[in-house]
């Protein structure tokens, strides 16, 4: 028994989606026949592919096995029958989904936004704070067309390009700064530690290697609480460079120091699926994310 083209369409979709009442919103049939298909597709394939864990339809490793093959194969045959070259993105309005970090937004969402507007074109773009450690699963799955972050991901189910060099400085209140940058720079001094969970990881690295973390006086989530707290302390942060000079563009009475060790990381790089599994829209925004966000240290032909 051969599984046609709608019920494989069905199966991709509910991979993605996880739900049989969204799969079939996006299909525009009922759920009922959602059900039937998927009926059908257990008995084709001889395994349950999807089990019901309260509203969530959790794939087994069969599903997930079969789910790269059949959604590239049905990329090709849609870009196979359309036309990229009818896209016009001026005319597009259709819904983008971006995955930054907190401190993603605040260095490359105002770029990206006054691409958008220099260009006229209103996607109705939806920012997702991204998880580094659920990042190449949502990416994978389109619950995310398109993702920058420093964290290495999985290249070879995703296309990616570096387009920021990373380098980490301290940041500290005018009032209360740090002596010249030297092995004794913190000595007595207290640290914002800031969760590793967007995938910048050297801070807290660096405090382990440095014996500094005795001198953490606060944890935070979210970068964004920083500069605030830096203001009215004499706290420290170590964050990237690019970040810092965001910051002391809010809040002139910060400033930065360059560190007493090496303090780089991995890039940030865009990730997005692979050439073939992207649809016109999807392209085009990649391509203008890429020239909003690129720093220029690379270029294009360094994708991998």
């Amino acid at each position: 028994m051969l599984a046609d083209l709608n019920q494989l369409r069905t199966f991709v979709v509910l991979y993605e989606v996880r739900s049989l009442t969204a799969t079939a919103d996006r299909l525009h049939v009922t759920q009922p026949t959602v059900s039937y298909t998927l009926a059908r597709l257990r008995k084709r394939f001889g395994d349950d592919l999807f089990r019901r864990e309260g509203n969530v339809m959790v794939p087994t490793p069969r599903a997930t096995q079969l789910f790269g093959p059949l959604h590239e194969a049905l990329a090709q045959i849609d870009a196979t029958v359309s036309d990229s070259a009818d896209f016009d993105p001026a005319d597009f309005d259709g819904e983008l989904a971006l995955g930054l970090t907190s401190i993603g937004e605040q260095t490359f969402l105002p770029p990206i936004m006054a691409a958008l507007t220099q260009l006229g074109s209103s996607p109705r773009l939806v920012v997702k704070r991204l998880d580094a450690e659920a990042a190449e699963e949502e990416l994978v799955r389109g619950t995310i067309d398109l993702a920058i972050t420093v964290s290495l991901l999985d290249v070879s189910r995703l296309w990616r390009t570096p387009v920021r060099g990373v380098e980490y400085v301290a940041l500290t209140s005018r009032e209360h700064p740090l002596p010249p940058t030297g092995a004794e720079m913190f000595d007595g001094r207290r640290f914002i530690r800031v969760s590793a969970r967007g995938g910048h990881v050297f801070p807290q690295q660096a405090l382990i290697e440095h014996g500094l973390t005795p001198q953490v006086a606060l944890t935070v989530e979210e970068y964004s609480t920083v500069p605030a707290v830096l203001v009215s302390t004499d706290l420290v942060a170590l964050l990237p460079r690019h970040v810092a000079d965001v910051f002391c563009g809010w809040f002139p009475e910060l400033e930065t120091a360059d560190l007493p060790w090496p303090g780089t990381s991995s890039p940030v790089a865009l990730y997005t699926r692979r050439e073939m599994n992207l649809s016109p829209a999807q392209r085009w925004f990649r391509r203008l994310v890429l020239r909003a966000v690129s720093s220029g240290e690379f270029t294009d032909d360094a994708q991998r």
